[in-house]
């Protein structure tokens, strides 16, 4: 049966990472925001800490903490800076995730030991211009060609591609086998035909670096295969579900930084002679706010202990994600209006944090497609 109890280990990732934020990604997070500039800098000091390979093995340079250690750790950076923290999720959830279980021993030497400390940079291409909710449908192409495999495509919306060192690719083999012809590729830069397009110029996570990636004529060999030809889909979405969670919990931090910069500016700000949180009008929201973080972050720590015991958490994960950013828009939201005109304005945070809470409804599957897998698992174990 769940039941969360943490221990130090756990509690002491957690404070390390709240400190971190506080000290160090705090710093410039207005200025990032505004020049849409990559956080470099920082990065490479949360692979120093450990935090870009939390639960990657030991054996491959990892911290090989457990999945409520991460969420723990998403929750502050994502307090601070949602963009950091996407990164962060991205690189563990997705990247290293999908090295440690389906690459090879030369995959993990080459490519895994270097993501885990942060020396490496890596990307997760699975999106494509006419392939996002329905992953199915991959354009890109990859033909056997003698010894070689030659892929051919564009991949849309790919987190920290300009400073990606390996780019995980997935493409079409067979198209009549559909979905079942699908396989996974490492790609590293500098492969001749890869090449990254130019930044979105986003509403949100603008210091996080997105942009399309192209694929002419890329020959690689079979030693670029993760797992087996064919088996591209079944890892890209066992990937997703703990994508899942690291956004779900990037969602909760949101939320929860949103929430605390609106409980310190009632306390502050007076009309009527008193602070507004003596007003029954913000009250109410304050407690509502409480309580759907709470909420949420229940959700998100119970597939955690879920993955963390090897149960499978396909529909908890994406009810985690679906509740956990449908409240990050309503508690930022909600903050905004706490701060009436302030909250218009870079100065108190809380708008950044509105802008950067809308995404997490849209990537590692939108809110729709959610709610279409929690359904269907409900229907067939019902």
């Amino acid at each position: 049966m769940y039941s969360l109890n943490f221990d130090e280990t756990q509690l002491e990732i957690q404070r390390v990472a709240r400190q971190f934020a506080k000290d160090v990604v705090a710093q410039g997070v207005i200025e990032r925001d505004i020049n849409a500039e990559y956080p470099i800098d920082i990065l490479k000091q949360m692979g120093e800490l450990g935090f870009l390979g939390m639960t990657t093995s030991s054996d491959w340079d990892g911290a090989e903490f457990d999945t409520l250690s991460f969420v723990l750790a998403m929750e502050e950076i994502a307090k601070v800076d949602a963009t950091t923290a996407v990164v962060m999720s991205v690189q563990n959830s997705l990247v290293n995730w999908i090295f440690q279980n389906f690459g090879t021993e030369e995959h993990k030497e080459k490519y895994l030991k270097k993501l885990a400390t942060g020396e490496y940079i890596g990307c997760y291409c699975l999106s494509e211009p006419e392939a996002g909710s329905d992953a199915r449908e991959q354009h890109t192409t990859a033909e056997k060609v003698g010894d070689k495999w030659v892929l051919n495509g564009t991949k849309n919306w790919i987190t920290s591609a300009p400073h990606s060192d390996v780019f995980i690719v997935f493409a079409q083999t067979n198209s009549e086998l559909k979905h079942k012809g699908i396989a996974c590729f490492a790609i590293p830069k500098g492969t001749p035909g890869l090449s990254v397009g130019i930044k979105e110029d986003k509403m949100g996570l603008r210091a996080s670096d997105t942009c399309s990636v192209g694929l002419v004529n890329v020959e690689v060999g079979d030693d670029a295969v993760i797992g087996k030809v064919g088996e591209g889909f079944y890892i890209a979405m066992k990937g997703l579900t703990g994508g899942r969670i690291g956004i779900a919990a990037q969602a909760v931090g949101i939320a929860q930084g949103a929430f605390e910069l609106a409980v310190k500016y009632s306390k502050e700000r007076k009309t009527m002679g008193v602070p507004i949180c003596q007003h029954q009008a913000i009250e109410i929201k304050l407690a509502q706010m409480s309580m759907k973080i709470s909420a949420a972050r229940a959700l998100v720590h119970k597939v955690a202990w879920m993955k963390d015991n090897g149960l499978d958490c396909n529909r908890e994960s994406s009810e985690a994600k679906l509740f956990a950013s449908t409240i990050a828009n309503e508690v930022t939201r909600e903050a905004v209006q706490v701060h009436g005109g302030y909250g218009y304005v870079r100065e108190y945070q809380v708008e950044r944090m509105m802008r950067d809470a809308k995404v997490t409804e849209i990537y590692e599957g939108t809110s729709e497609i959610q709610h279409i897998v929690i359904a269907r698992d409900v229907i067939k174990n019902s």
